[in-house]
């Protein structure tokens, strides 16, 4: 009877540690349960707060990049007026006025080099490169190495990126001289110089026509017409 009752007792023992075992094995269940929940919880909260982070960021870098972009314009305008006051200058003819002009447009244009924007000139007689110079609306596209007359505006660059190419004139490719001589050709050409004896034949012939003698001091005698063309009466001799 003493062993019957320790086994009874021993039996509720293990199914007491079983029902501990159950219930901690439950509750174990639930806190991964729990924890897995916080886990992907977490996860979305980060997940959003990232996507908000980056569209936020996103808009600021697109607030900065079209900001960057106004005043990139605002410079280039400025810089295109003072480009074209400096070639004023030069077309005016006062060397004074065209110096203080150029050292203030290098002023300018040191100031705008040390935020990345870089003007560029293309030199007269450069070959015409398409990726570099463009010309005026409404005229056609050069051909390549075509020689380049003049700069009307400066073209530019920021941070090593092309922001406008520089506006320019073609060399004319006829040459001028065939008009110049066309011209000269045109101009009647003066008559070569009588030789010495037919002037002196005319002469007498235009003194005899006019009744003067080529003697001097000798007056010629009227003839009949002469004196009729003078008003006075023609008489015949008896």
């Amino acid at each position: 009877e003493l062993a019957a009752e320790q086994i009874r007792a021993a039996t509720a023992q293990w199914q007491g540690v079983q029902e501990q075992s159950s219930k901690t094995v439950t509750v174990a269940r639930e806190i991964s349960e729990r924890i897995a929940a916080e886990a992907k919880a977490f996860a979305e909260f980060m997940q959003k707060a990232n996507d908000q982070e980056k569209a936020t960021l996103r808009l600021e870098a697109e607030k900065l990049r079209r900001g960057e972009g106004q005043w990139l314009q605002v410079l280039v305008h400025l810089l295109d007026h003072v480009y074209a006051l400096q070639q004023a200058g030069a077309r005016s003819g006062q060397p004074n006025l065209e110096a203080q002009l150029s050292r203030f447009r290098e002023a300018c244009y040191d100031v705008v080099r040390r935020v990345g924007l870089t003007p560029f000139e293309a030199p007269s007689g450069e070959a015409f490169d398409a990726d570099k110079h463009q010309v005026v609306d409404g005229q056609p596209q050069p051909d390549p190495g075509t020689q380049i007359g003049q700069t009307l505006a400066a073209g530019y660059s920021f941070q090593g990126q092309l922001v406008r190419r520089s506006l320019v004139s073609i060399q004319s490719a006829v040459p001028e001289e065939p008009a110049v001589e066309a011209q000269v050709s045109e101009e009647p050409v003066a008559e070569s110089p009588a030789p010495e004896d037919s002037v002196t034949n005319s002469t007498l012939e235009n003194e005899q026509s006019a009744g003067t003698s080529p003697v001097e001091g000798v007056e010629p005698e009227e003839s009949p017409r002469t004196a009729s063309a003078a008003g006075e009466p023609f008489r015949l001799e008896s």
